[in-house]
């Protein structure tokens, strides 16, 4: 028999960190994935440290996983040289991120890859590892900072796992960095192909890939295979088609981690269907 998938969703921290934790157990799910401070600024946050123990403790308990998502402004390829300072608040308030994630417990800070804002892209890779290194400078935590690949709606980084492998073996701790995968973003820059995809899996294994993924994103996608947008739908309800989680679920090398829905709500309010759907095809 094998062990059960970990599957939940986002969830709001309006009553804490905690209360995202009961949310999960309530819903019954064995993950879930958080903004550990306002997602649309890079404010560093002074948190509740007891409120992030009992998210940690309730987690512990109950066997749930559970994932920050960084605030959206956080680019790594920000130009540390152009003196609008935004380099060093992204690197202040992904460390912040940090620590929250580190008190609750979680795994990790899921951030997206980076956007080329410097018409170089070569500049903007370097300031990518320059970025994480200095986040990454002196951390003794366990959490990890995750790296998302993109759907190319953005520009041509972050679309490929030669990327992503890549930028983690030039950093300095590349122990303390890790992947997220984002099925829809796969599927809409054509680095997984779905159903299809005859190369995906032992691409990843030939590249070291899988060895540090730490979760995945399961979104279905709003807009065919080589889209380039990043529009999510409900797993089962777009271009990947049941067929195609079907065939990314019975990939051993991403059972371990936990799954994260990203999508809409169902009809009750909640992930429970999604999340059933996502168990049957991972047992089939």
């Amino acid at each position: 028999m094998i062990d059960e998938i970990k599957v939940g969703g986002h969830f709001s921290i309006r009553y804490g960190y905690s209360g995202a934790a009961k949310t999960a157990l309530q819903m019954g799910a064995g993950a879930f994935q958080y903004f550990p401070k306002n997602p649309r600024g890079l404010s560093v946050k002074s948190f509740d440290a007891r409120d992030a123990e009992t998210c940690r403790q309730l987690c512990l308990t109950n066997h749930i996983v559970s994932v920050a998502h960084t605030p959206y402004p956080s680019n790594l390829a920000a130009d540390p040289g152009n003196g609008d300072g935004l380099f060093q608040r992204v690197v202040e308030s992904l460390r912040n991120d940090l620590e929250i994630a580190e008190a609750c417990g979680s795994v990790g800070i899921v951030v997206h890859f980076g956007t080329n804002k410097a018409g170089n892209p070569l500049q903007s890779y370097q300031n990518i590892i320059q970025c994480i290194n200095k986040v990454l400078a002196n951390w003794q935590g366990q959490a990890k900072l995750l790296i998302e690949n993109q759907a190319g709606d953005h520009g041509d980084m972050g679309m490929t796992l030669e990327e992503m492998v890549q930028i983690r073996k030039l950093c300095d701790s590349p122990q303390q960095i890790g992947f997220c995968l984002d099925t829809c973003h796969a599927f809409a820059a054509g680095m997984w192909m779905g159903e299809e995809d005859d190369e995906f899996a032992a691409k990843a294994q030939r590249l070291g890939y899988w060895e540090a993924l730490s979760v995945v994103h399961l979104n279905d996608s709003r807009y065919p295979l080589h889209s380039r947008k990043d529009r999510h739908a409900r797993v089962g309800q777009g271009y990947i088609g049941e067929s195609g989680f079907r065939r990314l679920l019975q990939m051993d090398a991403i059972r371990h981690v936990p799954f994260i829905l990203e999508t809409a709500a169902g009809a009750d309010g909640t992930y429970r269907e999604d999340m059933e759907l996502i168990k049957r095809w991972a047992e089939s």
